[in-house]
């Protein structure tokens, strides 16, 4: 089974960058785009951003 051309890897909870891109590498990807989405909760009617959602997109490395 061949693995597919782009994945997108997401940094999980109590994970670093460095971990989840250690792992994109060990899982045979390189990254190629880095895309970063606020996350908000509602607090006496407003929203207010509490963290960010990391996500990376993983091409597959080729061996030339």
């Amino acid at each position: 089974m061949s693995k597919q051309k782009k994945v997108w890897f997401s940094v999980e909870e109590g994970e670093n960058i460095a971990s989840c891109l250690e792992r994109m590498d060990r899982e045979g990807y390189r990254p190629i785009r880095r895309m970063e989405k606020p996350l908000f909760k509602e607090e006496k009617g407003e929203k207010v951003p509490v963290s960010s959602e990391i996500r990376f997109q993983g091409e597959l490395k080729t061996n030339n």
